[in-house]
């Protein structure tokens, strides 16, 4: 695992020195602290910073293929990379490292962008092709690890694994661009490839960019898949045929596990108490390892905390255990490095204890830790698929009394709808109901409750405009996504804005790697992932309850009360973290009228009247949480950002930096 960084100038006007690259590798040092590399070549530079985790002795980036033609430096880890390797030998290839870092490089040799349909991992990879004049960037399929770029005038590339090394950059302006902070408030997260910086840019999950002197090509390779509502699935509701997927299932869950656990480096766990990461800890604990290290967060807010859960499983798999108890003052005075590390709002806290629970983890000499992301997402974990359905159900009779009473079933976790009348219920759900076939439909109530907060807004236009992203919602959906089943394309869409956009980068790249602490996810193993993709719908969501085959799966290997247990989300307390007897200065500063017009984005007024209604104890739903969490983070990025910028210092003659230079021979015969 580590920060990648560079530039290229397309132009050929100037050479790239040494000094530019360390000053983007300084504001990634937090992503690898344990050794720096450089490769410069005229016009070209690339950076690491590397978190040592396989071949600790020789893997330090950048590394070169046999001629030195081709050089890479790489952020994340290629788990079937020994498999590669073997077949990459058999094909002539010579390597000088135990690396997969090394083996991307040989596959990218013999087949081009087509290496990347080889790999099974999470990653983003720089590329510098001497002999071409050819940069090459590439991001894993869902996005676990980030990659950014921005375009100067005059035909300069940068890119980076986190925006802050880019903006280190002098000739890199900084402007917020509030139609994206639109974005966010109605899908918690901006829409690939926009981030909240103008002149900004991700790389999409995915895709891969190819420049050179004449052009930018940006290309994607893969596309979460679905098979035809009508077509064959992995598994019938047959007896005979669901036991042999649950078999199927196992196997590779735990080859997944097996591979996940491949390190130089001891590897944890998380361990939420909840049936997905309790299913990767079991299948690390009985086959894997004689000894498990699990950790994880305790609330002192008894609505968000679930340690009885997490004990029960620790004391059933025998791990040594240990747990960050997060208060609601640890929130708030964490919040502002939260999102210093997000480079972007976020409309909750929950990534606050996740960025205390890395800490704990470093703490306790771990570099590497296995979780449980992706299985409510591939297997129908989320409420949002029940209200789909239940929806559905009721839209085939619209005058039914007691079908939309199912919907009394959802969201016991959220305070002002569970236990709601079923009068209120009915209306709030019923919007929207004669429009089935929409693409939306399974999201468009809660889009349209998160538009409730753009009355914040300043622009006013951003309020009245129903939905201005269509053009960008449209261009996620695959060719065939009206053919799918209903609960796959809700799925899918959960898959590419909520887990790619929001969970695998606030509360996951980025809360782990501010404390150089890497994230591993068996449950976005691609044969995994594919695997529940060809599953029948009725084997994820039967009836309301989710995830049926994961626990089928899972039984043998947990207590019942945690295979049974319902499902809790994952939240943490949000105006009660900011607003309490130790409210941190940098609340009432940023929040105060003064500040909220100098930024320009929220009406003022409109920030007053919540704050005031926090203060008087008023209930404070779900959407005025959010609300605040989305201003507060978003007036933080304003002051972080925009207005206070740190000087952040380069790579100095104390730290160990490899340099490297493209050999004479390699310019002189190569080039043209």
């Amino acid at each position: 695992m580590c920060g990648i960084a560079g530039m290229f100038d397309r132009s050929v006007r100037q050479r790239v020195v040494e000094a530019d690259v360390r000053r983007m590798l300084g504001a990634l040092r937090h992503r690898g602290p344990d050794e720096f590399g450089i490769l410069l070549d005229g016009e070209a530079g690339l950076g690491s910073a590397r978190l040592s985790i396989i071949d600790l002795r020789g893997g330090t980036q950048p590394i070169s293929n046999e001629d030195e033609s081709l050089w890479i430096v790489f952020n994340g880890e290629v788990f079937n990379y020994i498999e590669l390797r073997a077949d990459l030998q058999a094909r002539g290839h010579r390597f000088r490292t135990a690396s997969d870092t090394e083996v991307i490089l040989h596959l990218y040799e013999e087949f081009g962008p087509g290496a990347l349909e080889k790999l099974n991992g999470q990653f983003a990879i720089a590329i510098w092709d001497a002999s071409r004049h050819r940069l090459f960037l590439a991001r894993d399929r869902l996005g676990v690890r980030p990659l950014f770029y921005s375009q100067l005038p005059g035909g300069v590339l940068l890119f980076a694994s986190e925006i802050k090394s880019i903006f280190s950059d002098p000739r890199v302006s900084r402007e917020l661009d509030p139609p994206v902070i639109d974005q966010i408030f109605r899908f918690w997260a901006p829409l690939s490839p926009a981030t909240v910086f103008r002149g900004i840019v991700e790389l999409p999950p995915a895709h891969f960019l190819i420049a050179d002197g004449r052009s930018l090509r940006i290309q994607r390779y893969w596309t979460n898949q679905f098979p035809p509502e009508a077509g064959p699935a992995a598994a019938s509701s047959g007896d005979r045929a669901v036991e042999e997927a649950i078999e199927a299932f196992r196997d590779l869950l735990i080859d997944a596990c097996r591979i996940r656990l491949r390190a130089d480096v001891p590897v944890g766990a998380y361990l939420s108490g909840g049936l997905d990461s309790s299913t990767i800890a079991s299948v690390v604990r009985r086959f894997a390892s004689n000894r498990l290290v699990t950790f994880s967060i305790g609330f002192g807010d008894d609505q968000f905390d679930e340690s009885k859960f997490q004990r029960r499983m620790a004391d059933h798999l025998g791990t040594d255990h240990h747990v960050l108890r997060a208060n609601h003052a640890d929130i708030g005075r964490a919040f502002p490095d939260v999102i210093w590390h997000t480079e972007v709002p976020v409309m909750r806290t929950a990534p606050v204890p996740m960025f205390l629970l890395s800490g704990l983890v470093r703490r306790q000499g771990f570099k590497v830790v296995l979780t449980g992301e992706g299985a409510d997402e591939f297997l129908g974990g989320y409420d949002i698929f029940k209200e789909a359905a239940v929806r559905r159900f009721w839209a085939r009779q619209p005058r039914s009394k007691w079908r939309p009473l199912l919907l009394q079933r959802l969201y016991p976790d959220i305070a002002g709808l569970a236990g709601s009348n079923p009068a209120f219920l009915a209306a709030f759900f019923r919007e929207g109901l004669g429009d089935a076939g929409s693409p939306w439909f399974s999201h468009a109530v809660r889009w349209r409750n998160n538009r409730r907060n753009c009355r914040f807004f300043q622009d006013d236009s951003l309020a009245a405009a129903e939905n201005p992203y269509w053009d960008q919602l449209t261009s996620i959906l695959p060719p065939d996504f009206a053919r799918w089943h209903p609960l796959a394309r809700a799925q899918h869409l959960e898959i590419a804005i909520f887990l790619s956009q929001y969970l695998l980068c606030s509360q996951g790249d980025r809360m782990a790697m501010a404390h150089s602490v890497e994230g591993r996810f068996p449950f976005l193993d691609v044969r995994v992932t594919e695997f529940c993709n060809r599953l029948a719908p009725s084997l994820k969501l039967r009836g309301l309850c989710e995830k049926w085959f994961l626990k089928k799966a899972a039984a043998p290997w947990l207590p019942e009360e945690i295979r049974r247990r319902v499902k809790r989300p994952y939240r943490a307390p949000i105006h009660r973290s900011f607003f309490n007897e130790s409210t941190p200065d940098y609340v009432r500063d940023l929040l105060a009228p003064s500040k909220i017009k100098a930024v320009g984005i929220f009406k003022a007024a409109a920030v007053e009247h919540l704050v005031r209604k926090i203060h008087a104890n008023s209930s404070v739903g779900e959407t005025d949480d959010m609300a605040l969490a989305g201003i507060l983070s978003t007036q933080l990025i304003d002051h972080l950002f925009i207005r206070h910028f740190p000087l952040i210092a380069p790579l100095s003659e104390a730290d160990s930096v490899k340099v490297c230079q493209v050999p004479k021979s390699v310019q002189t015969v190569l080039r043209p």
